[in-house]
C-alpha cells in the first residue's frame, strides 16, 4: 500500500511545542543579562574605583550591538539555521561573561560584556523568537510569538532576585559564573532539542494541513535587511517610529534596568530589596504586554502609544519623591505601574510598522529596535556621568520623565495608513 503525504509527514504538535519551550528557555536565560549591570555598578566601582560612566559605558556598548545584531540575525537563521545561531550565540555570552571575572580595565569590560555578550543577547532576541514561531507553527503563532517575547521579561524577574543575593553575600563573580554556567547549559539543550524546520525531522507546522518544504538558504538576506533600511529612512514616518521607540529605550532598559538598583542603593535601600522591586517590573511587563497586544487589535495604536508614554512620563517625574531606603506602598505602586508600561509599547509600534511600511514592516520593525538601544546605550552613559557630576539621580529621572512627554506628541505624527 502506498503511504500518503500527510502520513509520511505526521503533525505531532508536542514536538513544536517541546521546540518552542526550549526556545523560550535560551531566551529566558539570555534576557538574565540585560539587567546584570546594574548589580555590577557599585561592587566594581569598590573594587576597581572605575566612574559610574566608565561602567555604564560597558552597558550603553552592550545595548547598541545587542541593537544593531537584531536585524541581521534573521538573515543569520535563514542562512545558517536557527540552532546554529542560537549555539554561537551562547557561546560568545558564556565566553563573554566569563572572561569579565579575569577584567582589570574598564575596556575589557566593555569589550567582554559589551561586544560579546552583546552580540550574543542581541541575536536571541525577538527575531529569535519571531523565527521559531514562523517555522514551527501555522496555528497559535500569534500566542507563542508574545509568549516568547514575554520570556524576555520572565528571565529578568526569575534571575535578578537571586543574582542580587550572590552579589550581596558572595561578591559579583560567582553571580556572573553562574550566568555563563547558565548559557553553556542552554547551548547544549539547544543542540540536542533545537531544530531549524520540522521538515528536518519528518514533520510538519503546528496547524498546517499539508507538509511545508524547508525553505532554500537564503545568502541574500542580509543585504535586504540593509536595502529595506535605505529605502526606511527616507520617510518622516520612520524616524517618528525609531525615534519614539528610542525614547522607550532610555527610559526603560537604560536607565531603569541599568540605574535603579544603583540608585535605590543611594537612598539606603538593601541591593536585594531593589533587585525584587526591578524583578516586580518584570512580572508585570508580561501582564502589560499580552494586555497591549489585546488592545491594540481593538483602538489606533497611535493614541495607546500616547497614553503609555504620558503614563510613563508621569510615573517618572514622581520617582524622585516615592523611592526612599524602604518599599512602601508608594513605591510598589509605582514598580507596578511601570511594569505595566514598561514593554507595552512593543505591540503597538510593530503594528505601526506594518501598517506603514507593508511586507517590509519586520525589517524596519528590526531598525527600529536598533535605534531603540542606541537610545537605551546613551541614557545607560548619561545616567551615569549625571550621577557621577550632580552626586544624585533626581535630575536623571526629570529628564527621561520630559524624553517620554515628547514620546507622547510625537506618537501621532506616526499617520494613518
Amino acid at each position: 500500500m502506498l503511504t500518503t503525504t500527510h502520513e509520511r509527514s505526521p503533525v505531532r504538535p508536542r514536538r513544536a511545542w517541546l521546540i518552542a519551550l526550549v526556545a523560550g528557555l535560551v531566551i529566558t536565560g539570555a534576557a538574565a543579562f540585560a539587567t546584570m549591570p546594574g548589580l555590577l555598578t557599585d561592587p566594581l566601582r569598590t573594587e576597581y574605583r572605575w566612574s559610574r560612566a566608565s561602567i555604564g559605558l560597558a552597558a550603553s556598548v552592550n545595548m547598541v550591538v545587542y541593537g544593531l545584531v537584531a536585524p541581521f540575525a534573521a538573515a543569520w537563521m535563514d542562512r545558517f539555521g536557527l540552532r546554529r545561531v542560537a549555539l554561537v550565540a551562547l557561546a560568545l555570552i558564556a565566553v563573554g561573561a566569563t572572561s569579565t571575572t579575569l577584567m582589570s580595565q574598564p575596556w575589557q569590560f566593555t569589550l567582554y560584556w559589551g561586544l560579546l555578550v552583546g552580540a550574543g543577547t542581541g541575536s536571541l532576541s525577538m527575531t529569535f523568537a519571531a523565527t521559531v514561531a514562523q517555522n514551527w507553527f501555522v496555528e497559535r503563532r500569534g500566542l507563542v510569538v508574545g509568549t516568547l517575547t514575554g520570556a524576555s521579561a520572565f528571565g529578568q524577574m526569575v534571575f535578578l532576585p537571586s543574582l542580587a543575593w550572590m552579589v550581596d553575600h558572595h561578591s559579583w563573580r560567582p553571580a556572573v559564573v553562574t550566568l555563563a554556567l547558565t548559557a553553556t547549559v542552554l547551548a547544549t539543550l539547544a543542540v540536542m532539542v533545537l531544530r531549524d524546520h520540522p521538515a528536518d525531522v519528518g514533520l510538519r507546522p503546528y496547524g498546517a494541513p499539508c507538509p511545508v518544504a524547508k525553505p532554500s538558504p537564503r545568502p541574500g538576506a542580509a543585504t535586504r535587511t540593509l536595502r529595506v533600511l535605505a529605502t526606511s529612512v527616507g520617510d518622516r514616518r520612520f524616524w517618528v517610529l525609531a525615534g519614539t521607540f528610542a525614547m522607550c529605550g532610555a527610559t526603560t532598559n537604560g536607565l531603569l534596568w541599568t540605574h535603579f538598583v544603583p540608585a535605590a542603593q543611594d537612598q539606603g535601600m538593601a541591593v536585594t530589596v531593589a533587585a525584587t522591586l526591578v524583578s516586580v517590573v518584570g512580572v508585570f511587563s508580561l501582564v502589560g504586554t499580552v494586555l497591549s497586544g489585546w488592545l491594540s487589535d481593538r483602538f489606533d495604536p497611535r493614541w495607546l502609544l500616547v497614553a503609555y508614554y504620558g503614563g510613563r512620563a508621569l510615573l517618572l517625574a514622581v520617582l524622585p519623591v516615592v523611592l526612599g531606603p524602604q518599599a512602601g506602598p508608594a513605591m510598589v505602586t509605582f514598580v507596578v505601574l511601570f511594569g505595566l508600561l514598561d514593554v507595552a509599547t512593543v505591540p503597538p509600534t510593530i503594528l505601526l510598522a506594518r501598517r506603514v511600511f507593508g511586507a517590509d514592516g519586520a525589517v524596519v520593525f528590526g531598525w527600529v529596535n536598533a535605534v531603540h538601544q542606541v537610545g537605551a546605550g546613551a541614557m545607560a552613559v548619561t545616567g551615569g556621568l549625571l550621577r557621577d557630576v550632580g552626586g544624585g539621580y533626581g535630575p536623571v529621572w526629570l529628564l527621561a520623565a520630559t524624553l517620554c512627554a515628547f514620546a507622547a506628541l510625537l506618537a501621532p505624527r506616526v499617520g494613518r495608513p
